[in-house]
């Protein structure tokens, strides 16, 4: 009798040095989490509603222009980033360059006289397509060069408060340190959600409403992120 009673109070300190654990660990990721928690929520409310309420980002200014190639052109996409960084004074090199090879388009051309009535087809080659993106979120300048062409074109984008971060939201013109940055915060959500519902688990002796408010909760996330492939 006495080496149960002693096996049960085992077992109950095990549970309660395990709860404080996953409480205090849920706490210290909430505090590492907290402000780019904020502002990932801030934003992602942003980003939700723009489509369908068609939300504007404001203070946003975008400048298109064209802008001539030194003969002969920069030879590759490295050359290239280097002239342009050189021609617009950027402080910093491009944090993302992109090389589309050329590939045949789905529509052809016809050659006239070179078969019976139509004339014979024969693939159109669209040509190497490369992508520069200098700047950070606030201030974006992202280039597009046709191989061939004897120009690029230069959208300039500087955003205000809201954009830039709907911009670190999505990671654009980020370096790798942030997007490492930003897994962490992954983790420490998936964390978070885990550690919350043991501690609610351990906490509450009434579980059924607990229960049903979480079946409810996964059902309705599933019936709505499959609602529109049925359509």
């Amino acid at each position: 009798m006495a080496a149960a009673t002693v096996a049960g109070a085992n077992r109950v300190n095990r549970r309660l040095t395990f709860v404080r654990w996953v409480r205090k660990t849920h706490g210290w990721f909430g505090l590492w989490g907290a402000l780019l928690g904020l502002m990932f929520g801030l934003s992602g409310i942003w980003l939700n509603h723009r489509s369908v309420m068609k939300l504007e980002l404001p203070d946003q200014k975008q400048v298109n222009a064209q802008i001539a190639l030194p003969d002969p052109a920069p030879a590759n996409i490295a050359a290239m980033s280097q002239w342009l960084k050189d021609t617009l004074k950027i402080d910093r090199g491009p944090n993302v360059t992109r090389v589309e090879r050329a590939r045949a388009v789905p529509w052809t051309e016809r050659i006239p006289g070179g078969g019976a009535g139509e004339g014979a087809a024969r693939p159109l080659q669209q040509p190497e397509r490369w992508v520069m993106n200098f700047g950070g979120p606030n201030h974006l300048v992202q280039a597009e060069y046709w191989v061939g062409n004897k120009s690029l074109s230069v959208r300039t984008t500087q955003n205000g408060f809201i954009a830039t971060l709907t911009n670190l939201h999505k990671g654009t013109a980020m370096p790798v340190p942030w997007i490492l940055l930003i897994d962490t915060l992954a983790g420490s959500m998936i964390f978070l959600s885990v550690s919350g519902v043991i501690l609610w688990w351990e906490t509450h002796r009434k579980r059924a409403v607990g229960i049903t408010i979480f079946a409810v909760a996964v059902a309705a996330t599933v019936a709505l992120a499959i609602s529109p492939l049925e359509l």
